[in-house]
């Protein structure tokens, strides 16, 4: 790109998926968002900048360079992963934590997953270049990469990554220039995905690391609080009986919630609730606990500006209209039915917009009655 802002995005095969755009500072002024329109990044900025005055674009190299790495280890994986398996990639989400790879496969054995772990990390290892050329639109070899298809408004040459011997996919993205770049990459998990697909998770480079450390102060925590020498780690039992233990005062706490809530003489058409360490189960038993269809409930559990899981129920009417108006400002996905819709959120900082539209709903169906 000319311009170190970018706005960009990724085709694989059926989906168009986006990579987070840059951040940083035209001169002293923060850039919250760049877009794209057609050839053009369109910046928005906290202030206004004066025309034609000179400006020091800093870049945020941190989260670009996060994002390489992970946009670099979704096109490692992608193709290892049809190469030896001929598991297709049909979609992928950079995350703000982790990210995911949906496979056009019903299941991934957990020995597929460590052969897979274990051959991108050998690619990884050999230091393998990944280089990026630009093609004419009308040239034949656009046909032979991998690619979901040009944009409507795509104009100019098309762009193709290269991870030398290994994939070759137009991409706008932005990427490592080697795959040793990538440090190392960990296959977390696979979850059951949508129409019979499977999503796999992971995390690449400097995400490892910090998710390793995150572990490490964990274990730390929980052997301070079990009381265990500093020597040693908590074994598999006692940790059992601990998180047992947890889940359970947390069952107690969202009865004693419900129970406070309906013991109120004048209960209100609203209830909000928010705790952090909650869990999907947690909200559930708070709205079994409740429910009351002419009471609107919404309740959010985890980080309290990022990510999060969020819950709300109450009459099938409100949650149908509601629930993906609540997921949308959330910046989340959601799904519901006979009055409940739950889902995950990554801006749980805007927690009090959802309040005051719901708010605002419950004033609207007062006035109509």
């Amino acid at each position: 790109s000319c311009c170190p802002w970018v706005a960009v995005c990724c085709g694989v095969a059926g989906s168009l998926s986006p990579q987070p755009d840059d951040r940083g500072l035209i001169g002293a002024v923060p850039v919250l968002r760049v877009t794209r329109r057609g050839a053009q990044a369109v910046h928005f900025v906290e202030t206004a900048l004066e025309p034609g005055s000179a400006v020091l674009l800093s870049l945020d190299w941190e989260r670009r360079f996060d994002h390489m790495q992970q946009h670099s280890g979704q096109h490692l994986i992608t193709a290892m992963a049809e190469r030896m398996f001929g598991f297709k990639t049909t979609s992928w989400e950079l995350g703000r934590q982790q990210s995911v790879i949906e496979l056009d496969t019903p299941s991934m054995t957990t020995e597929q997953m460590e052969a897979l772990e274990q051959s991108v990390n050998e690619k990884i290892r050999e230091r393998i270049p990944v280089t990026v050329r630009e093609l004419a639109a009308d040239d034949s070899e656009v046909e032979t990469v991998r690619s979901r298809g040009l944009p409507g408004d795509h104009t100019g040459p098309v762009r193709v990554v290269d991870i030398e011997g290994i994939d070759s996919n137009m991409c706008c993205g932005t990427h490592v220039s080697n795959l040793s770049d990538l440090q190392v990459i960990k296959l977390l998990c696979t979850e059951k995905g949508k129409k019979n697909k499977t999503n796999l998770v992971f995390l690449a480079g400097n995400r490892v690391l910090k998710s390793v450390e995150q572990s490490h102060r964990t274990e730390k925590t929980l052997t301070s609080l079990l009381n265990v020498h500093a020597g040693l780690t908590i074994c598999g039992a006692a940790f059992s009986l601990f998180f047992q233990n947890n889940l359970n005062l947390l069952r107690d706490i969202a009865v004693l919630i419900a129970r406070d809530f309906k013991s109120k003489p004048v209960q209100s058409p609203l209830f909000v609730l928010h705790r952090k360490e909650g869990d999907s189960e947690f909200m559930n038993i708070i709205a079994n606990e409740i429910g009351k269809e002419d009471t609107l409930l919404f309740l959010t559990v985890g980080d309290e500006k990022e990510a999060g899981l969020f819950l709300l129920a109450g009459s099938v009417e409100a949650v149908e209209n509601l629930g993906p108006r609540v997921a949308e400002l959330l910046e989340g996905k959601g799904a519901g039915k006979r009055g409940r819709y739950q889902g995950k959120a990554t801006k749980m900082s805007r927690r009090g917009e959802v309040q005051a539209l719901l708010q605002e709903f419950i004033s609207q169906q007062r006035d109509e009655a």
